[in-house]
């Protein structure tokens, strides 16, 4: 599914990657752990196209991650980044811009509302604009994005990290329970106590 083989990359005079081998099954849910600046997000972003390694190979379902894949690649894709950057204006417009640009719109308007409801999040939250948004709503609108457009393999970078308690351990359950792909960055121990997850600890 996802291949990383010898891979080295260096930015800055940094090596951050030197013979990195990483591999992901299908449906399977990787952990990542380890301290700040050792490549965790840089991972995302090379799957993603955003960032080229200097030698080695990383594949997704056996396409290199080169420009002449990498839209199909995206396609398969959901990222949800630490800062969850969303454009300016109201939560609602956002939403829906989603829903028509994903060709969602034949999809049943009850699962919008059975989300909203699971993340616990009202339907006045449509009215507000991103701004207004505190960091918990934020990181509930990205998982709402990401569980609504259902892709088959999910990024997701510190994904609960805004959260209190029980929705970290409901949300954790809830991603691990999905027949998808998926790789987390956190530092929540709240997904050490599933078993379903496998741990990479980086040093």
């Amino acid at each position: 599914m996802i291949k990383f083989e010898s891979v080295y990359l260096k930015r800055n005079d940094k090596e951050l990657f030197s013979g990195l081998d990483f591999f992901v099954q299908k449906n399977e849910k990787v952990l990542i752990q380890g301290k700040s600046g050792i490549g965790k997000t840089t991972l995302f972003k090379i799957l993603l196209g955003f960032e080229t390694i200097d030698k080695g190979r990383v594949s997704f379902n056996n396409f290199d991650i080169i420009k002449e894949h990498i839209k199909d690649i995206r396609h398969q894709i959901f990222y949800l980044s630490q800062d969850i950057d969303f454009k300016d204006g109201k939560v609602g417009g956002l939403l829906d811009e989603i829903w028509e640009h994903n060709l969602l719109k034949n999809q049943d308007k009850a699962r919008f509302t059975d989300l909203l409801n699971f993340l616990d999040l009202s339907d006045k939250i449509l009215d507000q604009t991103v701004k207004e948004l505190s960091g918990g709503e934020r990181q509930r609108i990205g998982l709402f994005i990401c569980f609504l457009l259902d892709r088959p393999v999910w990024l997701l970078d510190e994904p609960t990290s805004a959260l209190d308690d029980i929705m970290k351990k409901k949300i954790t359950d809830y991603i691990l329970d999905q027949e998808k792909t998926i790789i987390i960055i956190s530092h929540d121990n709240t997904w050490k106590k599933n078993n379903k997850v496998k741990i990479e600890r980086w040093l």
